[in-house]
This record gives structure tokens, sequence and C-alpha cells, in this order.
């Protein structure tokens, strides 16, 4: 049978099989003999998402965009430096919209090319990737035409959302871990490692400091949910795979313009992006904690709020595509 007569045949997209056979009479199906998807099935589905979309040529040029970043800002500190000269920076970064001084100590240890690189590129680059490949997750499957045929599986539309956005969050923890990676690898290449200075102004040996990048990392892509979950929402709104992402981009770029309107300064601390630079607390000592778990807070409320929203659009939804 193929996909679009097992559509027609299941009725309303998404329906569990009832077990009628053709040409016998139809009859209530006995309790409990209804077809359901098991753990191994559900793992199954979830690796198929993650395969296909670390698969796709838009996929991989986004990783190699955010992998070339820390290349580009390692070659231009090392030639503005290469005189001998020091880069200048300013104060010490937080949540309150400020970046972290971190370029003015890559000289000094390559490590903090990695912290760096996350500053540059958390404001646009990963949630604009981000963007696109959640904003692309359920639209680019109804433009393609298997959104309908994904459904006819025994997937349901439940199931179905949460593999999507795993699988975005799985892609927002591989791009976090491009860009730290890169810059550590092009650190060492370009820059002497060792013992660094907490931004505090207390010394801390290399394999802390690795293990201090590591959690920073996990902090940004932890940052990156709420993106997620907004950009899947909007994935549910429309067909178009890229009215969804050119959505998703948009409403990310206004979010932060509207940030840096000192007149909103009461609505600051509940856009998704006020306390995105606070991974900076991450390297003091003591750890300032604050506006780590607000930006945490944050992102818990905004993938409860837009996940909410797109499992009740999606559920609803009338599929035909």
């Amino acid at each position: 049978m193929s996909p679009a007569e097992a559509g027609g045949a299941g009725g309303a997209v998404g329906a569990e099989p009832t077990g009628t056979t053709a040409g016998a009479p139809a009859s209530p199906a006995p309790l409990g003999s209804r077809r359901r998807p098991g753990p191994l099935w559900t793992f199954g589905l979830l690796r198929s998402e993650l395969v296909i979309t670390f698969r796709r040529w838009r996929t991989l040029a986004l990783l190699g965009v955010l992998a070339a970043v820390p290349v580009l800002v390692g070659i231009a500190v090392r030639i503005e430096t290469s005189d001998g000269s020091s880069l200048g920076g300013g104060g010490g970064g937080g949540g309150g919209g400020e970046g972290p001084a971190f370029i003015a100590q890559i000289t000094n240890n390559g490590l903090f090319l990695v912290f760096t690189a996350l500053a540059a590129t958390l404001p646009f680059f990963l949630p604009m990737a981000i963007g696109v490949v959640a904003g692309d997750a359920i639209a680019g499957e109804a433009n393609a035409g298997t959104l309908r045929y994904l459904l006819v599986a025994p997937a349901g539309r439940t199931r179905l959302l949460l593999t999507k956005y795993v699988t975005v969050i799985a892609f927002c923890l591989a791009a976090t871990l491009v860009v730290a990676l890169s810059a550590l690898t092009v650190g060492a290449l370009l820059f002497p490692l060792g013992e660094l200075t907490t931004i505090s102004g207390t010394r801390i040996s290399f394999a802390e400091g690795l293990l201090r990048a590591l959690l920073i990392a996990l902090v940004v892509a932890a940052s990156l949910v709420g993106v997620a979950a907004l950009g899947l929402f909007v994935s549910t709104l429309t067909n178009s795979g890229i009215a969804a992402m050119a959505t998703t981009v948009g409403l990310l770029i206004t979010v932060q313009i509207l940030d840096q309107i000192p007149q909103l300064d009461a609505l600051h601390p509940y856009f998704f992006s006020h306390y995105w630079l606070s991974f900076a607390d991450l390297m003091r000592e003591p750890v300032y904690w604050d506006d780590l778990l607000k930006n945490l807070g944050i992102q818990g409320l905004y993938a409860a709020v837009f996940g909410s929203a797109a499992w009740a659009r999606f559920t609803a939804k009338d599929i035909t595509a």
C-alpha cells in the first residue's frame, strides 16, 4: 500500500489503525488492540530525525559558518598583535547586555578565544542557526509533502513534535560545541596555553579552565532552548519552511533591538536574550549565580509557553500536505 493509500485508509491524519480488513464488517477494536509504538520505535524515529537533520547541506553549511567565526577572530587578533601590541578591552561581562572583555586576554591564553567566540556568536549567529533549523522542523515537512505520511505511521502528533524539538535541542548543543572546539583548536595553534586569570583576578589551572569552558558551552546551549521553542511554534503556523525561518529570525532580531531601548527597561528582564551573556559570570571567583539562574529560568519559561502553544496548534491543525 502506498503512503497516499495508507493516508486514505487511515481516515484522519495521525489516527490509530482499527484493524478492520477489506470486505469485513466494521467492528469495534478490542481494548488494547490498537497499535502503539514502543520505546525502540520512538528511539528509531529520533535517530532518523537526527540523521536527516545533520546530513542536510543547509545544516552542514550553518555549522561551517559557525566554525569559521573563531578562525576569523583568532587570525584577526594574531595579526593585530603581531607587532607586540596588546588589545584593549571593556569592563567585565554580565547579564545586563554588556559583553565580556575576554578578547583582551586571548594573546595571554588561547583558551580565552573559546569564551570570546561564544560571546561573538551568541547574539546573532548561534540563534539565527537555531531559528533556521527550528523554523523548518514542521513547516519544512509540510512544504515537502512528507508531514502527512509521517503522521500516517504510528507516531502520533505529540510524539512527532517532541522528537522535532529534541532534534532542535541536539542541534543547539552541536552548534555550540562546534564553536567551542573550533575556538579551542585555533587558540592552541596561535596562542599560548596554560593557567588563566579569571575576571575576578584569581588564577586557576588550565584543567579547571577547560572544565569551565565546557560548562560555559553547556550554558550557552541551554540559553537557546527558548529560541528553539519559539521557532518550533512558528513552524506549526505555516506550511512554508522559508516563511517560518524568516519569521523566527525576524522575531529574534526584533527582540534584541527592543532589549536595547532604554524606555523599555522594565520589560528587558523578560526578553529571552537579556541574560545571554551572563555566562561570563562563570569566569568569576566565586561564581555569580544570580544572572545565570535568571537566564536558565527565562529559557525554561519560554520553552514551556511556546512549547505548549506549538503542541496546542499542532494537535488541532488540519494536515493537508
